[in-house]
Order: structure tokens, then C-alpha cells, then sequence
């Protein structure tokens, strides 16, 4: 079943749109979200019967941006909040972006380069 790109996702489906995983269990950490919520005031879900939340595209992209910059930027909430008080549009790719930080490049070297491992050991 498919949604359109355009209706409501419930929390879970935004969870795994933002590829959020938890590290000590396999459970989805919808609490990060909601932990979210309270510290950045743009974002605005509807709550409709039985407190459930729904994320409309405006939300989701929202989301999508202060993902990118706590977890691949290393931004700390207040940074992201002073970037989204700003109003100004902001570039969701690396490459766009000047402020790629070195050790975040670093992290991802490494783990291309496991990969590339873990694919000659499988020849």
C-alpha cells in the first residue's frame, strides 16, 4: 500500500524516512521526533483521534532539514534553532553546502570503505 507524497505519514513512516534507528534495540525511536517537537516550535504535526500524529510534506522536509543538520552536521539544537529562526532557504546537499564537517567526512570514508571490503571478501 502506498501513500501518496502528499498526504499525511504517521510517525513510525516519517521515522523511517528519516532512516532514524535506535542504537541499543530494533525498535523504531519515535520519541526523537517527539523530543523534536517541543525544541523546535516550526514543527507543527496534526494530532488528530487518540493523540496520534500525522506529518503533512511541509513537516516531513522540515524534519528531513534539522535531521541533516544534527546527525550529518554535527549542529547542536541551538545552532539548527538559529538556522531555522533565519528564514532563509537552506541547501539540503553536502555538496551545496560549505559547512561539511571534516570528521563527518571521515566517518564516511570509513564506513565506504568497509563496504568495499565486506565485497572483495564475498568474490
Amino acid at each position: 500500500m502506498n501513500k501518496e507524497d502528499n498526504s499525511y505519514k504517521t510517525i513510525s513512516e516519517v521515522v523511517e524516512l528519516l532512516n532514524l534507528k535506535s542504537k541499543k534495540s530494533h525498535s523504531i525511536p519515535t520519541h526523537t521526533l517527539r523530543f523534536w517537537e517541543k525544541k523546535f516550535k516550526q514543527i507543527k504535526p496534526k494530532i488528530f483521534l487518540g493523540n496520534r500524529r500525522y506529518y503533512d510534506k511541509k513537516n516531513i522536509e522540515l524534519l528531513k532539514k534539522i535531521h541533516f543538520l544534527l546527525k550529518d552536521q554535527g549542529m547542536t539544537i541551538k545552532g539548527v534553532k538559529k538556522i531555522l529562526d533565519n528564514k532563509e532557504p537552506l541547501k539540503l546537499d553536502e555538496i551545496d553546502n560549505n559547512s561539511i564537517r571534516t570528521v563527518n567526512l571521515k566517518i564516511k570514508l570509513n564506513k565506504i570503505s568497509n563496504i568495499v571490503k565486506s565485497l572483495k571478501k564475498l568474490k
